[in-house]
């Protein structure tokens, strides 16, 4: 197996890349410091933004670290239910007093610009999200001395990532918080989503390349296992999001542990496409009337979230989380990479002596 990716990184944990202002460079830079792979979402940020907060890191650490891209999305066939749904709204707007977003801001997330940046600028790391980057883009970063990493969701996606040549496959288990990087998004696949272990065997079976794991992992243990199961490093996002350097509001941050908020659920309510959030009132209202239309509806409700956060109402705000977040700890991001470094030495001292022991 490889070892490109993770001789980049002394312990198998990657900080997954989380959009929408939480990945900052400064949490980046923690996890990397501290053994870790920190990882930069270029998701919503326009090209120069990106490459302002590459500066940042690059000035924060010397250590590797990664940055994630969003591939441009196909027209879809739900484009009428967008207005629908642009009604259904119009009480939130009125709630929150603000106005709809334009849901046709764009559809490509600025990615040839974004993708020059790095190609200009080479990072050690770049993984994509939403779908499969051509040979040639895949060639040019390798050129350029940079590993690539592509999201999977099925073992056919997972064959799809190995064929145009990426150098690891992000294997993504349905307990995974966020969006879920399917490849092709339509309604029939809705709750089709397989578990992180089961997935790694089925993708383990599928294709030659190293995988990372990805769903619901929170402690050393969890990374033991996927370990176990044939992955070469584990991502986490929901574990950094509580950290004091993520850039997620304080609401959120809290929401993950508060009782109020008892469970985790896939939703089109906020951007369109399926992603993991703790269920509150926005997404128990509107979730089962959502349409297919990523990115139309990501703009249309950017205002209303926004606005939900600057009043510190959970109830209106995308509270994207994995299956494991009870389990958020609140501990700077360094110190978290090695307790998790920890957990999974002793896991492995465990699993190790138990077999001495038969």
């Amino acid at each position: 197996m490889s070892s490109a990716l993770t001789d980049l990184f002394p312990h198998p944990i990657v900080q997954a890349p989380m959009a929408g202002g939480v990945s900052v460079p400064v949490l980046a830079a923690a996890v990397s410091e501290a053994g870790g792979l920190g990882f930069l979402a270029a998701g919503y940020k326009t090209a120069d933004g990106l490459y302002q907060e590459i500066k940042q890191l690059r000035s924060l650490t010397s250590r590797p670290f990664g940055v994630n891209l969003f591939l441009p999305q196909p027209e879809h066939a739900e484009s009428g239910a967008v207005e629908v749904y642009a009604h259904q709204l119009a009480g939130e707007a009125s709630w929150y007093d603000t106005e709809l977003g334009d849901p046709d801001s764009g559809r490509d997330d600025g990615y040839d610009a974004k993708l020059a940046v790095l190609l200009d600028n080479p990072v050690p790391v770049v993984s994509f999200h939403f779908g499969v980057p051509r040979r040639d883009v895949l060639d040019a970063l390798r050129r350029a001395g940079t590993v690539t990493l592509v999201t999977a969701t099925t073992a056919e996606e997972a064959l799809a990532v190995e064929r145009a040549g990426a150098d690891a496959v992000i294997v993504q288990g349905v307990e995974a918080g966020g969006h879920q990087g399917t490849h092709r998004d339509v309604r029939e696949n809705d709750g089709t989503g397989v578990g992180l272990l089961a997935l790694l065997a089925q993708v383990r079976e599928t294709v030659g390349i190293p995988l990372v794991a990805a769903g619901g992992l929170m402690r050393g243990g969890q990374i033991a296992a996927v370990l176990a199961a044939g992955a070469s490093a584990a991502q986490l996002g929901t574990a950094f999001l509580v950290t004091p350097e993520s850039g997620a509001p304080a609401v959120h941050k809290q929401a993950l542990t508060n009782p109020l908020f008892v469970r985790t659920e896939l939703t089109r309510a906020f951007s369109g496409r399926p992603a993991r959030g703790l269920v509150n009132r926005f997404l128990r209202e509107h979730g089962p009337y959502a349409p297919a239309a990523y990115p139309e509806v990501h703009h249309l409700t950017a205002p209303l979230r926004r606005a939900a956060a600057k009043a510190g109402d959970a109830q209106g705000m995308a509270l994207w989380a994995g299956q494991g977040h009870r389990l958020a700890r609140e501990l700077p991001a360094g110190h978290l990479v090695e307790v998790l470094a920890d957990e999974l030495a002793a896991a492995r001292t465990a699993l190790s002596s138990w077999g001495g022991a038969r």
